[in-house]
């Protein structure tokens, strides 16, 4: 389980049980009682309000203390209210209502506390003023008093229209008396006090009517049926979460017993598990230990510990690359296995799972159609089928088998990924006795090739001493065959001395092509043609992360070389590339071609104009710093603890010997890139071998300057030119030769550079072709098939004959050299007179 996804499930866990129990204890219920002891207080308060008023209009109360008190009570009641209601929005609007009616009845209490006090200070005045008027000796006057305070008296009691009607006359008439006495401002003083008393008394009467209609309990009943009605949903939703509570306490009852369930099969999964690892490593721990002759019975006792895992009556591993003897068996006792099994187990793997890594798994076989592949499996008698494979290609596959045949199923059991690793290890073993077997084989070739090398070297030797024997022979045999008369005798017989010299001389030159592995026949080669063919190779020897890529094949790109050469560049190149990918990667090669318009320094080579093919390699590895980069053609220089430091030096020296250019590009972290630069083939190349018809090609005088280190020899060649009808010019040392095309540049018409044991004659061709550039050159040599056209070009060889000579080939060589030679000099005087014209 991921800790994230599982850190989540707690929180939400935690956050619900913590909703339901803040709901399930209802705190909402101190809230509700808050509302209903201020809805109380409210009516109480309000209610006192009323019990001060009628009191101060008794005139029992003497100030307004106590109402102003009630007020404030009934004010901070109501706020209370309202902070209780929360955002209740039908609460507050029925609050809103009360407090509308508290209000107006607050407005009404200002009026009768206003209105209230004149009418005690009027009562006050108007009492005292009649009692003075009662002490009158005016008896009418006394009594026009006392019936104004017994009208004024029933006016207290009844403030009706009748009432105050009666009084009001009553005022009206003492208003009209005209008294001497001191009597009269009291009378005057007591009828305008009446008459407040008449005017106000029905406004605090009706003042307190109002207040008694207003003071009515339906908006307190409205605020507490719904304090009532919110307080039971409340409580109902307590007792749904409290119910809730109680099933998710359930819920996480079961959860904890169904992961202690699945916690403990868990563990047992572990314990097999461990179990299980424990046997591969003892089988690992003795594949590592045994010896080869003891591989079969530990191979035998793994698949036996193996089977008892699932219950497999059998087991093998085959491969399919390897002999019979490398198949392995295992079998319970009274279980046999069928002579066609388990090598109909391989194709049936191919067939259930067409994947290269794949582990069929079948617990019980199950036929449900007749074309299903189970059947197969029935038909073998298979009850249970575990198979784990592995493919290499089409042909070569490894696969480590279980079989239930008395057993009606096998085991089931998840960790069979585990079974790969064993199936690693018992492939690995088998391969480490197939490779032991392979070395055994390869190390007697290598024997094998030693002694071939041996014989070589020894054989090559030979061959040079007896190549100067042949050469002496055919030699003198063309100095003969000149005196004597055609069709004789002795010319049939010095025929057929030349024909065996001539075999002799095939012979010793497929001698030291033998014993000279470096030298090879030139010809054209293809380069999409190559690349194919390395890169099937590279298919079967490149490691499985590495992938060889092809992206850009450009068709029709010849060069001139030797095949086996500039395929071990290609191969040397890959297998680089691979060696330096540590993570799965492609190796991308290209081919292109480039025309050179200017000479073109690559590498330490300087390319002259022309066509050129251009292989590309290129690898995402890690790269090379500069530091490794100026070291890395140099011979033995290596990064690797296993390498040997020869394989890019001798790309280098290939490509050079073929008058190409290599180049690298690399940036650490971005890969590396190698560049082959190859001359391209003309329609003319591969510069090769020309037989002359006949010895009628013959000279006319024409001056030939022979290089021959061997005097004999020397002598034997200008015979033989002298003979053709030539004028040798015979020299042993190429100073003397280079001294003399100094002295007289025009004196020669063609130069034959002969063969040096030990030596270069193509590095004295070169030289002498420095010191007479437009002096034609044939190159004498035994082997005229390695040389490459560009290296003979640049040393100014126009033709290549045998060494020993023959007259034939060096007749007809001759001739084209002269023939071409006169060829440019007509070519350059043309050119010349052109020149002069214009």
């Amino acid at each position: 389980m991921k800790i994230a996804p599982a850190m989540v499930g707690v929180a939400f866990l935690l956050a619900l049980l913590t909703w339901l129990l803040l709901n399930g204890l209802n705190l909402n219920s101190d809230r509700y009682d808050r509302q209903t002891q201020a809805l109380s207080d409210f009516t109480r308060f309000e209610r006192g309000i009323s019990r001060e008023v009628l009191t101060s209009r008794a005139g029992l109360s003497r100030s307004y203390d106590g109402l102003v008190a009630m007020v404030d009570a009934y004010d901070a009641a109501l706020v209370r209210l309202r902070e209780a209601a929360g955002t209740d929005k039908e609460q507050l609007a029925a609050i809103d209502v009360l407090s509308a009616r508290a209000t107006r009845q607050e407005e009404l209490i200002e009026q009768f506390k206003s209105k209230n006090a004149l009418l005690r200070n009027s009562f006050t005045y108007f009492s005292l003023f009649s009692a003075r008027l009662s002490s009158s000796d005016d008896r009418p006057l006394v009594a026009d008093v006392s019936a104004l305070s017994a009208a004024m008296l029933q006016l207290t009691l009844d403030t009706s229209d009748v009432t105050a009607a009666e009084l009001q006359s009553r005022l009206d008439h003492l208003a009209r008396l005209q008294i001497a006495s001191e009597d009269n401002e009291l009378l005057h003083a007591a009828v305008a006090h009446g008459q407040l008393l008449h005017d106000v008394l029905p406004d605090v009467d009706a003042i307190l009517k109002a207040l008694v209609a207003e003071a009515s309990n339906r908006e307190q009943d409205a605020v507490h049926a719904l304090i009532v009605k919110r307080q039971m949903s409340a409580r109902a939703a307590a007792r749904k979460n409290r119910l809730l509570q109680y099933v998710t306490s359930l819920l996480l009852l079961g959860a904890l017993v169904y992961f202690g369930l699945l916690l403990r099969a868990r563990a047992k999964a572990l314990r097999r598990r461990a179990a299980f690892e424990h046997v591969i490593a003892n089988i690992s721990m003795r594949f590592i230990e045994s010896h080869r002759d003891a591989l079969r019975s530990h191979v035998e006792s793994a698949l036996e510990e193996l089977a008892g895992f699932i219950g497999a009556d059998r087991a093998y591993f085959a491969w399919s690359a390897a002999t019979t003897d490398n198949i392995y068996r295992w079998a319970r006792e009274g279980v046999r296995f069928d002579a066609t099994w388990p090598s109909r187990a391989l194709d049936l793997a191919k067939r259930f799972d067409d994947r290269e890594e794949a582990i069929v798994y079948i617990p019980k076989v199950r036929p449900s159609h007749p074309d299903d592949l189970a059947n197969l499996l029935g038909e073998a008698g298979i009850r249970g089928w575990l198979c784990i494979k592995t493919q290499s290609g089409h042909e070569h596959v490894a696969i480590l088998g279980f079989d239930a045949v008395q057993a009606p199923a096998l085991s089931k059991w998840a960790e069979f990924a585990l079974f790969r690793t064993a199936f690693d290890a018992i492939r690995n073993a088998v391969g480490r006795v197939i490779l032991e077997q392979e070395k055994e084989r390869l190390q007697a070739s290598l024997q094998q090739a030693r002694r071939m090398e041996t014989i070589g070297t020894f054989a090559s030797g030979i061959a040079h001493n007896f190549n100067n024997i042949v050469g002496a022979i055919l030699g003198y045999v063309e100095i003969a065959d000149t005196g004597i008369k055609s069709g004789s005798r002795s010319a049939a017989s010095l025929a057929e001395i030349r024909r065996a010299g001539e075999r002799a001389r095939e012979l010793v030159g497929q001698i030291l092509s033998f014993g000279r592995r470096s030298q090879g026949r030139q010809e054209r080669i293809c380069i999409s043609t190559l690349v194919a063919e390395t890169e099937a190779l590279l298919a079967a020897s490149l490691p499985a992360h590495v992938k060889l890529v092809v992206s850009q094949r450009a068709e029709g790109i010849t060069v001139s070389g030797e095949p086996a050469q500039l395929q071990q560049v290609i191969l040397n190149l890959c297998n680089n590339a691979a060696q330096a990918m540590e993570e799965p990667g492609v190796i991308d090669l290209q081919i292109a071609e480039r025309d050179i318009m200017h000479p073109l320094s690559i590498g330490r080579t300087e390319l002259r104009r022309g066509r050129f093919a251009v292989i590309s390699v290129s690898d995402p590895g890690p790269g090379m710093d500069e530091a490794t980069l100026e070291q890395v053609f140099e011979p033995f220089f290596t990064t690797r603890s296993e390498g040997n430091g020869l394989g890019l030096a001798t790309v280098r020296e290939i490509v050079e010997q073929h008058g190409g250019a290599v180049v690298v590009q690399s940036t650490l972290g971005a890969g590396t890139r190698f560049d082959i630069w190859l001359p391209c083939g003309s329609p003319d190349e591969p510069i090769s071998l020309q037989h002359a018809p006949s010895l009628a090609l013959r000279g006319a005088g024409e001056t030939v300057l022979v290089l021959e280190a061997d005097r004999k020899r020397l002598l034997r060649n200008e015979e033989i030119l002298a003979a053709l009808g030539y004028e040798p010019v015979g020299f042993s040392r190429l100073d003397d030769a280079e001294a003399a095309c100094r002295a007289a540049r025009t004196r020669f018409d063609v130069a034959l550079v002969c063969h040096v044991p030990g030596g270069s004659s193509l590095d004295l061709a070169y030289l002498l072709h420095d010191a007479a550039p437009s002096l034609p050159i044939i190159l004498a040599s035994p082997s005229v098939h390695h040389f490459a056209a560009p290296l003979l070009a640049t040393a100014g060889v126009t033709e290549l004959v045998h060494h020993p000579l023959m007259s034939a080939e060096l007749a007809a060589a001759l001739s084209r050299c002269l023939a071409a030679s006169a060829a440019g000099k007509r070519a350059k005087r043309i050119a010349s007179a052109g020149e002069l014209h214009r």
